[in-house]
């Protein structure tokens, strides 16, 4: 009861702050945040692209930000951490975002779909799917897919393999909903597991021993 107690409050406190940073950020490509506790105090660590604009000149706005949090969530002695992205093209939820961002500013959104799927894929993605739907042009609702690659849909290797990220963009007609999937690397497979080809070589072997057998009792 205490273990799922501690993460209904950590679910709900990480959306809070993931909120508040939202709000305060809403032009900057950041992906995530994770919560950490530690002996002194509970760490934020804010994953982005761009890090120089989410610390600001000289710290600023990493101060100013951790005094908000410190007394509008309550938090003791709140720790901001800022990490950059190797790669914006191959993070779901930045690539989500700039999309939106490009569907706000007027831009078809067949043409941005297509461009970010080639960025995607020539960033070194073995797969992704881009999945837009709502008032895209028209006054009635459709969806529009781009895809590339080979890419997991279901199932362990879909979890684990597969980064996903949601965005919605508000744009005159309505709004949109934009979905993302990147795929980095194939599923390894394991060596115990017998490949067709295997089985087929035993299958002979089966075969042959038998007839061997027959004919030396008859």
């Amino acid at each position: 009861m205490l273990m799922k107690k501690f993460f209904v409050n950590y679910s709900t406190r990480k959306m809070q702050i993931e909120n508040f940073i939202r709000k305060n950020f809403p032009n900057e490509n950041y992906s995530n945040i994770e919560l950490e506790r530690t002996p002194l105090g509970v760490k934020i660590v804010i994953y982005t692209d761009r890090p120089g604009r989410i610390i600001g000149a000289g710290g600023r706005k990493i101060n100013d930000m951790t005094e908000v949090l410190k007394n509008e969530f309550k938090l003791e002695n709140p720790q901001i951490d800022v990490k950059s992205i190797r790669s914006a093209d191959l993070d779901s939820s930045i690539v989500a975002k700039k999309i939106a961002t490009a569907l706000e500013s007027g831009y078809n959104y067949k043409k941005i779909g297509n461009v970010m799927l080639k960025r995607i894929m020539n960033a070194g993605a073995i797969g992704c799917e881009i999945v837009m739907s709502g008032k895209l042009g028209g006054s009635k609702g459709r969806m529009g897919k781009f895809n590339d690659g080979y890419l997991k849909h279901c199932g362990q290797p879909a979890k684990e393999l597969v980064d996903y990220g949601f965005k919605e963009a508000n744009t005159r007609p309505g709004k949109i909903g934009i979905k993302v999937k990147i795929m980095m690397r194939m599923p390894i497979i394991s060596e115990d597991v017998p490949q067709k080809e295997d089985k087929d070589k035993k299958t002979v072997k089966k075969k042959e021993a038998k007839d061997k057998t027959e004919k030396s009792d008859k």
